[in-house]
């Protein structure tokens, strides 16, 4: 008798796991940006951020004053690179942290 106990313990544990895996998100809620604005004279935006080779695809240049958001401690920061959000176009790419202030100023 112990063995067929042993199965069934295991099934019950693996269905427990299975049920508190399936009851937490995969993915954390997305965080809105914070507003700020373009502080440098301008500011490469680019399309994404490679490791290996640093910023890759410029979609724009960005001039002193231009409206754009990004929440610092939930959008990534790769080697002074940050993730931000154009609210122009509304797109998300990278620009130089620097670049970045006049939090909360619209």
């Amino acid at each position: 008798m112990p063995r067929r106990l042993r199965p069934a313990a295991a099934a019950l544990a693996i269905g427990a796991t299975t049920a508190a895996l399936a009851a937490t998100p995969a993915q954390a809620e997305p965080v809105v940006p914070r507003h700020a604005i373009v502080v440098c004279q301008s500011a490469s935006f680019y399309a994404n951020y490679d490791s290996a080779g640093g910023p890759t695809g410029l979609k724009r240049t960005l001039v002193y004053g231009n409206k754009i958001g990004h929440t610092p401690g939930a959008h990534p920061v790769y080697n002074g690179w940050a993730a931000s959000f154009d609210f122009g176009p509304n797109d998300w790419g990278y620009l130089r942290a620097e670049c970045i202030g006049g939090y909360d100023s619209w």
